[in-house]
């Protein structure tokens, strides 16, 4: 069994997504976590009204869009013709999904930023779990006796989404007690939105580049024919699973460190990111072992055909190599958020347009290309990311840091 041809443009299309995301939740979660770090729980919540608005003007953006524009898109990616009909009718079922991110993101984001991390997590968690349930009933039409195929798989990420949104809302007020009401709208306010988006565009910037970064990819291997293109669905996916553990530690490192930094507290800041980078980095180097040792373990269950195995299977063994700097660029990335100012991280994506797209691009068009030279690029270019993006970190957090005090309390301005 080939796994569905649109699984790798659904990679490339999730990122898409979370690159319009963080252009309102990036911001959100750092302003409503310095708000709450120094005790100004209104201006929390007037950011979080702010941020749904923005994000269902989004969700429609992304829902007019997504339809207009996945066939055309499809047909210039696609090895074949039937990859391109396929995907087509995948993404025709998936685009609700991405939709539904943007309300479901700024909830999250207003947790996020409260310290609410465990139940959210369980959420999703569920959601992909109804997402797996639900994908083999509508692909094969069980119980219904309709088969919808790939569409049906797109629609099963699309409904486990709506189950998310629903549930997000449903514990919203019982949670935390800052934020009430996660549906009521304010009027459009241009000058925190402005605040909100001056923050986040960046954010959104860097998705936008490992969108394009992914595009590329896919267009370079088009060339080795859609064995290559399937398995590297399949590896993709499973790294982005490997991935999860490594970018849930970076995930609170903006809250925690944003809320010490509202509150003054610069020595726990430093802490914050030391122990973040340190967990991550432990956690991703077993799973770096891991994939070493026994990379078509990890990928046999999503296909059975030895040729897309045997190529997502070397895809791993190559491009684990930078999963100890991916852990470090994520904990990087967090720490931005939390200090308000996430161009560093942008000017760090930046860095792999110069150092892979171009010349990926430019080794596609050559006669002796091997699959493999792309993937040891790849590797090489986020080893040189993480490292302009921690000393990047190093200048932010002198620069950020310098002279930030806690509140003096009135016993100690007494004594």
């Amino acid at each position: 069994m080939r796994p569905s041809p649109g699984s790798a443009c659904r990679g490339s299309l999730f990122f898409l997504a979370m690159a319009l995301g963080p252009m309102v939740g990036v911001g959100a979660l750092s302003l409503i976590a310095r708000a709450i770090g120094a005790r100004r729980p209104e201006e929390a919540d007037g950011v979080y009204r702010q941020t749904l608005l923005l994000s269902l003007a989004l969700s429609m953006i992304v829902l007019a869009g997504g339809y207009l524009l996945a066939g055309p898109a499809m047909a210039a990616l696609a090895a074949d013709d039937a990859t391109h009909q396929q995907a087509t009718l995948y993404l025709y079922g998936f685009i609700p999904a991405l939709a539904l991110m943007f309300p479901t993101g700024a909830m999250a984001a207003a947790l996020r930023a409260a310290g609410v991390v465990r139940q959210p997590m369980f959420v999703q968690t569920a959601a992909v779990l109804i997402n797996i349930i639900l994908a083999p009933v509508l692909i094969a039409g069980w119980g219904t006796g309709v088969p919808l195929g790939v569409f049906g798989a797109g629609l099963a990420s699309s409904l486990a989404g709506l189950a998310g949104l629903i549930a997000f809302a449903l514990m919203f007020d019982r949670v935390q007690t800052l934020i009430r009401q996660p549906f009521r709208l304010d009027r459009l306010d241009l000058g925190l939105s402005r605040r909100i988006i001056g923050i986040g565009l960046p954010s959104a910037g860097e998705f936008a580049l490992m969108f394009l970064t992914g595009l590329v990819v896919y267009g370079v291997i088009a060339r080795f024919g859609p064995d290559a293109q399937a398995g590297y669905g399949v590896g993709s996916r499973v790294m982005q699973a490997i991935f999860l553990p490594a970018m849930a530690i970076a995930f609170a490192v903006a809250p925690v460190a944003g809320q010490n930094f509202g509150a003054g507290q610069a020595a726990r800041v430093r802490e914050t990111v030391t122990k973040a980078a340190l967990f991550s980095s432990i956690l991703m180097l077993s799973l770096l072992a891991f994939c070493q040792i026994s990379p078509h373990a990890l990928v046999a269950p999503f296909s059975n055909d030895p040729a897309v195995i045997d190529v997502a299977a070397h895809f791993l063994r190559i491009i684990s190599l930078n999963f100890l700097p991916s852990a470090l660029i994520f904990t990087a990335s967090g720490t931005f958020q939390a200090l308000g100012d996430t161009r560093p991280a942008l000017i760090g994506s930046a860095s792999r347009l110069i150092t892979f797209a171009g010349p990926a691009i430019w080794l596609s068009g050559q006669p002796w290309a091997r699959l493999d030279h792309v993937w040891m690029l790849s590797a090489a270019s986020v080893v040189l990311h993480a490292a302009i993006v921690l000393w990047l970190l190093r200048g932010q957090l002198r620069k950020k840091l310098s002279g930030l005090a806690a509140p003096v309390s009135v016993a100690s301005a007494s004594a």
